[in-house]
């Protein structure tokens, strides 16, 4: 390998998927490989999660092979794991490594060396630190090819999330995100709930935030609601999914809640701590979805007032039960739906941005814009830094006065 020094690496999709690729990241860099132009070795980090990921994936794939056609092509991801075969026809690649070996990537494409640990470790690009603590699902929601690529749910032990934590803490990580494909799953391998999980990392030296990725609304336990509202370094918002406010399209989803059960959780966290925020993810046009449905879901964006709504058009995974649903909406009405409900969640997100105008918060800088740091503040919105105001560095955690609200995201100044 001393020979193929340069890589890149290409991620689609999840967060779990981000810290998937960082590891190859962190494992490369020990290596001593680097990251750059006219790399020897390329890695694709696929996403299936809906029609247009497929096509974002096959699309990098192919771009990858045309630029650098000497290079070994590696692809991976869920993609890799539902459209194997076909992927093993497309000229070029060398390898299609399946989910169920993804930390053994590097072992099974350079069988020759020994990799270090699948762990963050070493160096990496981000200012943030995402660790997987949970793979899998068990869900089977009817729209999901998730559980089919990925498997079912398991946990990393409690113990060993730590230790990497502690790890990532000592590189001067000041933020870690909790993360998974379905993390109110974990189980800590028996040592521990995810509110345990949370507690013993929040009492660790160095660490300056502690996030958890997406859950659904019938996982925020009240042991878990207390755990990262009386944590110490634990982050004020969550991101909730909600994917319908209508309880029809819900129960044909084989979602676990109801409007109702949302909207509590929502008022639950929303009334111990004003700051904190919500953000979520809608999925658009399901077959069956009439319009009174899909005005529940804008009623529901409406009463929380998500800092961010992620929103999805329905495509059918084959496979799934949901694609031989009848009743499809039709594409013209999907996006009519989802331009709509997309501009309601911009206003939504931009009136309650400015409730925070005037007030004093940290933010955790990320990268230049011009003449602006910017990064997000600890209730997860993202603030542009006047950088006329003070001398500042990529990864530092600084307190900012909220000076005015856009659309882009809030403005402010060193306080």
């Amino acid at each position: 390998m001393g020979d193929v020094p340069f890589f890149k690496i290409v991620t689609l999709g999840c967060r779990t998927n981000q810290y998937e690729s960082g590891v190859y990241y962190s494992q490369l860099s020990q290596l001593g490989w680097q990251e750059g132009e006219n790399p020897q070795l390329c890695i694709v980090n696929t996403c299936t999660v809906t029609s247009s990921a497929d096509s974002d994936s096959k699309r990098e794939i192919q771009k990858l092979r045309a630029l650098y056609p000497q290079a070994k092509l590696v692809v991976t991801g869920c993609y890799a794991e539902s459209q194997g075969a076909a992927l093993k026809n497309l000229l070029g690649i060398d390898h299609v490594i399946p989910n169920g070996d993804k930390e053994a990537l590097l072992n099974i494409v350079f069988p020759e060396i020994q990799p270090p640990t699948f762990s963050l470790q070493g160096e990496t690009k981000r200012t943030r630190a995402f660790v997987k603590v949970q793979d899998g699902c068990n869900s089977f929601c009817t729209y999901c090819v998730i559980p089919f690529v990925r498997g079912r749910s398991r946990s990393r032990s409690l113990s060993e999330v730590k230790l990497e934590v502690v790890g990532l803490l000592k590189q001067g990580y000041k933020e870690i995100v909790l993360t998974g494909i379905n993390i109110g799953d974990f189980d800590g391998k028996g040592e521990g709930s995810l509110a345990d999980l949370i507690r013993a990392l929040d009492s660790l030296p160095r660490l300056k935030r502690l996030r958890i990725s997406s859950i659904d609304p019938d996982e925020v336990s009240e042991d878990l609601l207390s755990a990262v509202l009386e944590g110490k370094n634990t982050c004020p918002s969550m991101h909730i999914v909600l994917q319908s406010g209508s309880n029809f399209i819900l129960k044909r989803m084989n979602r676990k809640y109801t409007q109702q059960m949302f909207l509590d959780t929502a008022e639950r966290v929303c009334a111990a701590n004003p700051s904190f925020t919500i953000t979520t993810d809608v999925l658009v046009g399901f077959p069956g979805e009439s319009e009174t449905d899909f005005q529940e879901s804008v009623s529901v964006v409406k009463k929380v007032g998500f800092a961010r709504v992620h929103m999805f058009p329905y495509s059918a995974r084959p496979g799934t039960r949901a694609a031989s649903y009848p009743n499809p909406v039709s594409k013209a009405v999907l996006q009519k739906r989802k331009k709509h409900l997309l501009a309601i969640a911009e206003q939504v997100a931009l009136e309650k941005r400015e409730s925070f105008v005037g007030k004093t918060m940290f933010v955790l800088l990320e990268k230049r814009v011009g003449d602006y740091w910017a990064g997000y503040s600890e209730n997860f919105l993202w603030v542009f830094v006047d950088r006329g105001s003070f001398e500042g560095s990529i990864n530092e955690l600084v307190q900012v006065t909220i000076k005015k609200n856009s659309r882009a995201g809030l403005y402010g100044v060193v306080a």
